[in-house]
């Protein structure tokens, strides 16, 4: 799996040496930094769509949890950053399992997603590509992110539907 991580991490970094992809994916890491772009877009949510506001706050809510999950799973795992590759941006840590810009994108995905949302689903992936791109991640700690931000948010489905019997994720008849 190693030689699999570097393989990837080396390829996707390349893509970085075009200055236009370089940009994209600073801007996209510097707006995934702490969830951030993910909380502002729920909130932007819950405020334009009143019908479901409750729906959008326990799904930012969900995506919050997802990132602060990932952050204690770092504070245990305790893996280093590549150092194969320079780092196009700074990093909030030392430590790189899970990516918490995966986890809140994949959250982020899932969550508003089911709200109709399909928007975040491409940004969410172009935001765990850049997090190789920028050279601050190996591949499986981008995968293990995404796998978490994704489970969170299908674990509280039922929360942020508000929990109503016989009710998806999007609070539609199941």
């Amino acid at each position: 799996m190693d030689d699999m991580d570097h393989r990837i991490l080396y390829a996707a970094h390349a893509w970085g040496a075009d200055p236009r992809v370089a940009s994209a994916a600073r801007g996209l890491s510097l707006a995934g930094e702490h969830g951030a772009l993910w909380l502002a877009a729920g909130l932007a949510g819950a405020a334009a769509d009143g019908a479901r506001r409750g729906a959008w706050l326990r799904g930012t809510a969900l995506v919050a949890g997802a990132h602060l999950g990932s952050m204690a799973v770092k504070r245990i795992v305790r893996r280093p950053r590549p150092t194969q590759v320079p780092p196009l941006v700074r990093t909030a840590g030392r430590h790189s399992f899970p990516s918490s810009h995966a986890t809140s994108a994949a959250a982020a995905a899932v969550a508003f997603g089911a709200l109709g949302v399909s928007a975040c689903t491409p940004v969410a992936a172009a935001m765990c590509l850049a997090r190789l791109v920028v050279g601050v991640h190996w591949p499986t700690d981008v995968a293990a992110g995404a796998a978490l931000g994704a489970l969170t948010a299908r674990a509280g489905a039922r929360w942020v539907s508000g929990g109503a019997p016989g009710t998806s994720y999007a609070g539609r008849p199941a």
